[in-house]
């Protein structure tokens, strides 16, 4: 069965708080893969945006208390300074067979279940904002009360999204720092690409599209062709050509280095958090 037939047929229903970019993304991945749009309630504090979520998806608002009773699956889109005090509120009224899906940074699902009790069963989660195209990379870890059905509902609907994978928990810090942060590391290094490309005559338009088409091209090489960024780096480096030249100066900038303790940065505020 593929998964848009399972989540059609799914007698899960499925509640979020937190309906952000992020949370509408989610919204938008259970829709487009039939996922029944009578099972998918929210919650919102502004009636402006609560308004907008129902119209365009067909999603229903309901009271936090409400949501907490009434869902299968809830899942928590909040930040994670927020989801201590959240958990609190909703703990007497879960389900006592829902499922939590938490997509707060740096989160334990230890935290989560030393909250609401060890009888719920939890599933963290790390994604990123290529999400909201249909085009994100998101990381579970399993709470140890999940059972198969719950964890093959969340990866199905989640991989409606993008691409799913599955690990330990005490890697998810360095998820976080890789593919959670890891979209603005690109758009810093566009940005970068863009400014130069205008000191060295272009126009801001001119510079932003070679300078996007040129990523996006290449991270379709990267997918399709089955190589390696290395080998795919080593093909368009001719001995002493200009990409070998502008490659010499990342180099002697310790480029790797650099790459390193930003992603180490990001790992340790991940810890941080929790």
């Amino acid at each position: 069965m593929s998964e848009q037939a399972s989540l059609s047929k799914s007698k899960f229903q499925v509640g979020l708080i937190g309906v952000g970019v992020m949370g509408e993304a989610l919204i938008s991945g259970l829709v487009s893969s039939r996922f029944p749009r009578a099972q998918i309630v929210f919650t919102e504090k502004r009636a402006d945006r609560a308004r907008e979520i129902s119209s365009k998806y067909g999603a229903r608002e309901v009271g936090l208390t409400e949501l907490a009773k009434s869902s299968d699956v809830i899942l928590l889109v909040v930040k994670p300074q927020d989801l201590e005090q959240l958990l609190v509120s909703i703990g007497a009224d879960l389900n006592k067979s829902a499922t939590l899906v938490s997509f707060a940074a740096g989160k334990t699902t230890d935290f989560v279940s030393n909250i609401v009790g060890s009888n719920i069963s939890i599933i963290r989660v790390m994604p990123n904002t290529p999400t909201l195209l249909g085009l994100g990379m998101a990381a579970i870890s399993l709470g140890k009360s999940v059972n198969t059905e719950q964890a093959e509902f969340v990866s199905e609907f989640l991989a409606t999204c993008g691409k799913v994978i599955s690990i330990q928990e005490n890697l998810q810090d360095a998820v976080t720092a890789l593919s959670g942060s890891g979209p603005a590391y690109f758009f810093a290094f566009v940005e970068e690409m863009i400014k130069s490309g205008i000191s060295l005559g272009l126009s801001e338009d001119q510079a932003t599209t070679l300078a996007i088409q040129t990523m996006v091209g290449s991270a379709a090489m990267l997918e399709q062709s089955g190589k390696s960024a290395t080998t795919l780096r080593e093909n368009v480096t001719s001995p002493n050509g200009t990409t070998a030249a502008a490659l010499k100066v990342f180099s002697e900038a310790n480029l790797g280095e650099i790459v390193t303790r930003a992603m180490t940065a990001a790992r340790d505020r991940s810890q941080e958090l929790a």
